[in-house]
């Protein structure tokens, strides 16, 4: 599968939960505009948990990522044959996201937070 992002699969939700990555060795990676994303199978009602790392473009860690689910949702449907899934960031700040795959699209559903509000001139 292509993906702007590496992606590390581990077995459990508690290692991505627990991982602290040694963010100025990430930065050090050519990756370009994407990260690193680490995903584990859920637990309970999620299907698979996620964080995501992007130091090399300034962002030590992404709160609450939907861009990544275009690469998580198709993998983890394949792997648990499922075409919608809910899924759980676990970043300090969190989120919850429900994917659906629709052909080679992915819906993403979740609630938001307003964080900026301005007017752009063109």
């Amino acid at each position: 599968m292509k993906s702007r992002d590496y992606l590390v699969v581990v077995d459990q939700a508690e290692q991505v939960r627990a991982l602290s990555p040694d963010i100025v060795a990430l930065a050090k990676l050519d990756i370009g505009t994407g990260g690193t994303i680490v995903t584990a199978p859920g637990e309970g009602d999620v299907d698979y948990v996620c964080r995501l790392f992007a130091p090399s473009v300034g962002i030590d860690e992404d709160p609450a990522t939907g861009s990544i689910h275009c690469t998580l949702a198709p993998y983890w449907a394949g792997r648990l044959g499922k075409d919608t899934l809910r899924a759980q960031q676990l970043s300090v700040r969190g989120g919850y996201i429900q994917c659906t795959i629709g052909g080679d699209r992915v819906k993403i559903a979740g609630r938001a937070r307003l964080y900026l509000h301005g007017t752009l001139e063109l």
